[in-house]
């Protein structure tokens, strides 16, 4: 009787340990959380427009804040002409958007012809700003964004990113956290570099 519980529980072991194994490797990838559309060559894009981001965070002026420094890292790179906001708004207006951070393939189309852009990129802030817990607290950033073809308004490359937020430091010596403007980089950094890979 003995022997086949010890039997049972290696099998039992060997079953967790596989398991493991198994979603430790499929989320050790770098671009978890990355779609990439397989027929389309990132490399071609050239010149991009962002467009304002929705806002679902707490703080006004995030999605603003977060737009100006992603465009501003990404046309840093020296491998994509990023539009002026000013020429998105002009093509904004001119293809009559309702809702720019939330536009419909035929509106990326238009306003794609328009402005002469390769691609749209469209998204959201998530969470902007302080977070609590007891009497820790710390600054957070999560977005998303989407990339979508001029051409065909379909949605070719979409990524995520979550920074900052209460680490044990912070619980422990409290101080705040980092300052909003490095996480919000560090953010953006992270999906530039999940686009260019």
């Amino acid at each position: 009787m003995t022997m086949k519980r010890i039997a049972g529980a290696l099998v039992k072991m060997a079953a967790c340990a596989s398991m493991v194994s198994f979603l430790s490797c499929a989320s050790s990838g770098n671009l978890s959380g990355v779609y990439f559309d397989p027929n389309m060559d990132l490399k071609a894009v050239r010149t991009v427009a962002v467009m304002p981001l929705e806002n679902l965070s707490r703080e006004q002026q995030a999605a603003d804040r977060v737009r100006d420094v992603f465009s501003n890292m990404l046309l840093s790179t020296g491998e994509i002409y990023v539009l002026p906001p000013g020429e998105v708004a002009r093509g904004i207006l001119n293809s009559g958007i309702a809702n720019p951070s939330r536009p419909s393939s035929e509106e990326i189309v238009k306003l794609a012809a328009i402005i002469k852009a390769d691609v749209v990129i469209t998204g959201a802030v998530k969470e902007y700003g302080e977070v609590r817990s007891g009497t820790a607290s710390a600054n957070i950033i999560s977005m998303s964004l989407q990339m979508i073809e001029g051409l065909t308004g379909k949605v070719i490359w979409t990524a995520s990113s979550t920074r900052g937020g209460i680490s044990m430091k912070d619980r422990l010596l409290g101080g705040g956290g980092r300052p909003m403007n490095d996480i919000t980089e560090e953010a953006v950094n992270e999906i530039i570099n999940k686009f260019l890979q």
